[in-house]
């Protein structure tokens, strides 16, 4: 299927690695004009095509300064992608509520939540200028607010909600607003020897592989495998098109049927 988005232009954050680095894949190969950013720039993202743009999210000012940057390279924005987050440290990430301090707080939200609040702020003019989309990735921990890190799930139960609260303002004005909230997913949160899956592994007194061999179905995955990178690429696609004109204020959750409830 032609997607219809060749010579628009598109910007991705946290584009390095994992989901980001192939949705600018994605992007790039329906014939988008993207604009890349990452706090650390990756020889793969180097390699996609895409304008890569070197900026930590996490800031204040880093998300205008990328979306200025974008301006000033493609013109005008057609779509954003509120990619960025983080929770794939291990270390500090499963000592309960009472482990995590003010400063780990603050941490997850501004790199979770408030990035992507900054960031579509700084582009919105120009989307509605072009009647463009915005999509948002979040997690179905949103959802599931015990599945992971208390910091993390909740920064994504909150980027979750300023979606639909943006879909609600900015629809009838021309730019839709959709969310994607992927299950456990095939990227480093999980695979990185230091990331969160290791640690999880270490604390429940497994070998890695064994935490990655188990937990699809530990976690009610009914497909039995991770999350693939390329099809929440596949995704973010058809949410950024025509075809999905009418498709405003979802949040679509692809979790191989982990979520259980309607």
């Amino acid at each position: 299927m032609d997607m219809r988005l060749s010579g628009r232009t598109a910007v991705v954050t946290g584009a390095s690695r994992g989901l980001g680095l192939a949705i600018v894949k994605a992007l790039a190969g329906e014939g988008m004009r993207v604009v890349a950013a990452a706090r650390t720039i990756s020889p793969a993202l180097e390699e996609s095509g895409a304008s890569v743009v070197a900026v930590d999210l996490s800031t204040p000012l880093g998300p205008a300064e990328l979306i200025d940057q974008a301006l000033a390279e493609l013109g005008e924005i057609d779509l954003l992608v509120n990619n960025v987050g983080g929770g794939d440290g291990g270390e500090g990430q499963l000592d309960g509520f009472l482990g995590f301090g003010d400063e780990q707080w603050q941490q997850a939200y501004e790199l979770n939540f408030l990035s992507a609040v900054r960031a579509t702020r700084a582009a919105m003019p120009s989307l509605l200028r072009q009647r463009g989309s915005v999509v948002t990735i979040s997690s179905n921990g949103a959802r599931m607010p015990h599945a992971g890190p208390i910091t993390y799930t909740t920064a994504k139960a909150a980027l979750t909600a300023f979606g639909k609260a943006l879909a609600e303002e900015f629809g009838p004005r021309g730019v839709r607003v959709n969310t994607i909230s992927p299950g456990a997913a095939r990227t480093s949160m999980w695979e990185d020897p230091s990331g969160y899956g290791a640690a999880l592994a270490a604390s429940l007194g497994l070998e890695h592989d064994q935490l990655l061999a188990a937990l699809p179905s530990s976690a009610g995955m009914t497909t039995g495998r991770f999350v693939e990178p390329e099809e929440v690429a596949a995704l973010v696609t058809y949410l950024a098109s025509p075809h999905a004109g009418s498709v405003n204020g979802a949040d679509y959750v692809i979790d191989g049927g982990a979520i259980k409830t309607v």
